[in-house]
């Protein structure tokens, strides 16, 4: 016989810790458009380690968007983006990581011509909301980073094996970002009406390669409703 009992709706989801956000203060005026492998590289030479930890991710520090199409202008690396005092880096960190990551706290990082100087930190909980996304998931080689249908199948493929189903799925603008081997071609994706242990899931693990230069990291967003409202709107 199988039996299996309904959800008890009555006792509250506690989010786990065993993966966080690490949000610094940082004060920096500017950086370079197109800072994702500069960035990633001066955090890692302070936190050698990062490396090796699966789990472990490096968000991108965002400004307002600037460009159409692939989002990177031919002359980005003259392109800045301009801080505020709330600007704020995150990175993503196992459990056991927290204290050793905090030791960042007060360094500089030379990010190209520009510095960093990074504050304190605090810990943030990931967000149980039903829509997360993803500003860059790479694409992979071997698909065409023109052929979106193959991408979202990619994408579906890789969210049915960390055990998430797959309800709602828009594949979203497509980007490039400079790196030493060649450039990487991305797209955003965005997910709707996950579970709550789904949503907390994706963040914890992500999608893609290279999520110490911010690809394949997921985080909450107003809604998938939203972006379909956007968009119809840009449409002449």
């Amino acid at each position: 016989m199988f039996w299996e009992e309904e959800k008890d709706e009555t006792t509250a989801y506690r989010v786990p810790d065993d993966v966080v956000d690490l949000v610094y203060h940082i004060s920096c005026r500017c950086l370079p458009l197109d800072h994702a492998y500069s960035f990633s590289r001066a955090v890692r030479e302070h936190l050698s380690w990062i490396d090796q930890e699966e789990q472990a991710g490096i968000h991108l520090i965002h400004g307002a968007e600037s460009g159409n199409g692939w989002m990177r202008p031919d002359n980005a690396d003259e392109q800045l983006l301009h801080l505020s005092r709330r600007s704020r880096m995150t990175l993503r960190m196992p459990r056991h990581r927290i204290d050793d990551a905090r030791k960042l706290s007060g360094a500089t990082l030379e990010i190209d011509d520009y510095r960093l100087v990074v504050g304190e930190s605090k810990v943030k909980l990931f967000s149980t909301l039903p829509t997360q996304f993803a500003r860059y998931v790479v694409v992979p080689e071997d698909i065409s980073h023109e052929d979106e249908e193959a991408f979202m199948a990619y994408a579906a493929g890789q969210l049915r094996e960390l055990g998430i189903r797959v309800r709602k799925l828009l594949c979203g603008r497509a980007h490039a970002i400079r790196h030493p081997d060649g450039d990487l071609y991305t797209r955003s994706v965005m997910l709707a009406d996950l579970e709550t242990e789904e949503a907390v899931l994706l963040q914890q693990q992500g999608i893609g390669q290279h999520k110490k230069i911010g690809c394949g990291l997921f985080m909450p967003h107003k809604g998938i409703k939203a972006v379909h409202e956007m968009t119809a709107d840009k449409k002449p």
